[in-house]
């Protein structure tokens, strides 16, 4: 199976295939990764959109020959005068294009599975299906010389009116039926596979498709992105996505790396810090000289990580193709004896009875249900999980969520709110007199305020910035009612912090010195208010776990998952959240790349690994692991890379998820059994084992009813999933 997987994407060539107007860019652009949408993208296939408009000729055709052979079985009043022949020639004629055309693409598979010695699903559809149309051609053509005995079964399937136009039985309709219904399945594999392309047009689309360049007088132009080189000063401005990686050189300022580092916290940049692309510039303008350009960007390197990952992920092996494995040699070798069988001891034409049974052996063993199997519960499944808040982006996924057992889960926006919050205000202890305000007489000296107007004054300071801690400041003081004086002067400074005069007082808040800690909350980022240049409290900022992440993770460990964080935060925020969660494990301080690396080293160790995220650093990992799941409320580049996404960002709908990925599974083997169950009835009888006592050979009616109640089964039972407690 591995190989059908790398071939389809040699075969596309849409991987580091340039684009048409690559012309001037340099071999390492990393634009040069356009996807070519409508080459072979899973299993050989081609993309779904070329399979479409092939399963509707094949559904098109198909109904009128299933009712125009089994038309006597569902309204005999309609079809008992269409005369047999006409019928078998409208059936033949319908059959062609849905096995040759419509099915050509499983017809090429089943060669190469042949080919390889690999048999899987296709070996045993194609085989069925081939024998059953290939048969069918050559009673309609050659039926005058086939055996009075199936002559007469097929008079008898016919209800014909004259014996001159009784034909052997025909299974076209079985070719038709199972050709369509693999294709609708196959349709919905595809459709799922198609996210590796837009996964990478998203990230692609961070990066500015121009630079605002400096020229050697100071003056600026406009070059595109292919047209920077490393040591070329760029100007970027507020608002812009920064186009390469490099070092400032001029101009201090906040730059917001959330779609890198996934955290919500700006970072302040001051000379001759780094700059990464595609991150954002949010206060001021910044002159940098460019370091790293094209596919030797961060940005790109994570593109990269995440073709290598959704490239080498093999094709999730099915069971119906497991079963395949060892069902499609037993087939093959009952055939084989049935045709030897009856050449030997047949009384008389045993080399055609034996040809005929072993040909009707082939075709009672395709069981038109198996196609059915997995695409109906999993559309059932999936249909189900948009109603829980489990949007089902790749079936397999679903699949695969079913035989977990670690999940790795990203801190800020999975676990926690990925909005920080005031859950603290201390004000300092009352302090000295100021000098030249009447030092001699505490009692003149203005008290300091209490933890309310403290926050009050640092609320009005910080109204006119658009900082994510100033803003929670903010709302901490509306959510205490508190009046917010009116404020003058304000100030930002990028790196140390705010000044404004409030109420005549000049307010400055900046961040706390490192070695501050609030013993109350020792993960906490702090902040410090003074007031006329002294010291006047603290205020502390903490990124709240969501009320819903502790019983939910009670519940993933109960289902059997071992439970571990990966953050990109400090070490003291990531233990105190590992440790609040009773989590079995946390990595703090987690670059992109090292998330894909923690992936892979729990599958290098068996492991069945699942991962959690909400942000761009998170697309490697959510594109290596084995089932990659995304918070809705985080980025497009996420949600593109995972299998699965969770619509309301809160893990009890993950907890959902997996309940719903066992019930699926459940459901996928009950249908293989009752795809497989009436048509193991049948092969005994298509064999001819009980001709000898009975006189009884496969009557056309049996295997239609057997077809039909297996695919009723199957059915019948995937619609349980949709009234599935989960």
């Amino acid at each position: 199976m591995k190989s059908d997987h790398a071939s389809c994407h040699s075969a596309s060539g849409h991987r580091n295939a340039p684009s048409p107007d690559s012309g001037h860019r340099p071999p390492d652009d990393p634009r040069d990764h356009e996807p070519l949408s409508a080459e072979p993208v899973y299993m050989g296939l081609p993309h779904e959109r070329v399979l479409r408009p092939r399963f509707r000729v094949a559904l098109a055709l198909t109904i009128p020959v299933f009712f125009l052979a089994m038309g006597e079985m569902v309204a005999p009043g309609l079809f008992h005068h269409i005369d047999p022949r006409l019928s078998a020639w409208l059936q033949l004629a319908l059959t062609a294009p849905v096995f040759f055309w419509s099915g050509a693409f499983f017809i090429r598979r089943w060669w190469k599975s042949i080919r390889e010695r690999d048999t899987n699903m296709f070996t045993l559809t194609v085989t069925g299906t081939g024998a059953a149309y290939f048969y069918s051609v050559i009673a309609v053509l050659f039926g005058d010389h086939f055996p009075a005995t199936l002559q007469a079964a097929g008079a008898g399937h016919a209800h014909s009116a004259g014996a001159g136009a009784a034909l052997p039985p025909l299974y076209f309709e079985a070719a038709a039926v199972i050709t369509t219904i693999v294709l609708f399945g196959q349709i919905l594999e595809q459709r799922a596979h198609a996210r590796t392309d837009a996964a990478i047009r998203a990230l692609m689309d961070l990066t500015p498709r121009t630079a605002h360049r400096l020229r050697a007088d100071g003056s600026e132009e406009d070059v595109p992105l292919d047209a920077v080189h490393p040591g070329d000063l760029l100007r970027v401005r507020p608002g812009e996505n920064i186009p390469v990686d490099g070092k400032l050189v001029e101009g201090d300022g906040d730059v917001d790396e959330s779609m890198l580092t996934g955290e919500p916290v700006p970072v302040t940049k001051r000379t001759g810090d780094p700059l990464s692309a595609g991150t954002l510039n949010t206060t001021r303008a910044l002159v940098f000289r460019a370091e790293r350009v094209g596919r030797d960007t961060l940005l790109a390197r994570i593109v990269a990580l995440v073709e290598e990952a959704t490239e080498s992920e093999a094709p999730i092996q099915r069971l119906a193709d497991r079963v395949a494995a060892w069902f499609v040699p037993a087939v093959l070798g009952i055939a084989v004896l049935t045709l030897a069988a009856w050449w030997i001891f047949a009384p008389a034409s045993g080399f055609l009875h034996g040809l005929l049974n072993a040909v009707a052996v082939l075709i009672i063993a395709c069981p038109c249900a198996l196609g059915l199997a997995t695409p109906v519960s999993l559309v059932t499944g999936i249909g189900r999980g948009a109603q829980a808040g489990v949007l089902v982006k790749d079936a397999a996924a679903l699949e695969r969520l079913d035989g977990a057992d670690t999940l790795l889960i990203d801190k800020t926006g999975t676990l926690t709110a990925g909005r920080p919050r005031v859950v603290a205000v201390e004000p300092a202890t009352p302090l000295p007199a100021r000098s030249g305000s009447g030092a001699s007489d505490p009692a003149s000296l203005p008290p300091l305020p209490p933890a309310d107007a403290l926050l009050a004054l640092a609320a009005a300071a910080e109204h006119a910035s658009e900082h994510p801690l100033a803003r929670a400041v903010i709302a901490a003081a509306r959510e205490r009612d508190l009046a917010l004086p009116a404020a003058s002067d304000f100030q930002a400074e990028p790196g140390a912090g705010v000044t404004a005069r409030v109420d005549g007082r000049s307010i400055r808040i900046g961040r706390a010195d490192a070695s501050v800690r609030l013993a109350a909350h020792p993960a906490a980022t702090l902040v410090s208010v003074e007031i006329d240049g002294r010291p006047a409290g603290l205020i502390a900022f903490e990124d709240p776990i969501k009320d819903t992440t502790p019983a939910a993770i009670a519940e993933l460990r109960r289902l059997g998952l071992r439970v571990i964080m990966v953050s990109g935060d400090r070490e003291a925020a990531a233990r105190a959240v590992a440790d609040t969660l009773g989590l079995d494990g946390f990595h703090a301080g987690v670059t992109p790349a090292r998330k894909q690396e923690l992936v892979r080293e729990h599958q290098a160790r068996g492991e069945r690994v699942v991962f959690a995220g909400d942000g761009l650093n998170d697309a490697p990992a959510l594109a290596a692991a084995d089932v990659g799941i995304a918070m809705g409320t985080g980025t497009d580049v996420a949600m593109h890379s995972a299998g699965l996404v969770l619509v309301k960002g809160d893990l009890q709908t993950l907890v959902r998820a997996v309940h719903l990925s066992r019930a699926t599974l459940r459901n996928i083997r009950q249908n293989l059994f009752f795809a497989f169950f009436y048509n193991g009835l049948g092969i005994p009888l298509a064999a001819g084992v009980f001709f000898p006592l009975t006189g009884w050979l496969l009557n056309p009616m049996v295997a239609g009813v057997a077809m039909s109640l297996s695919s009723f089964s199957v059915v019948a039972n995937a619609l349980r999933l949709r009234r599935a407690r989960i």
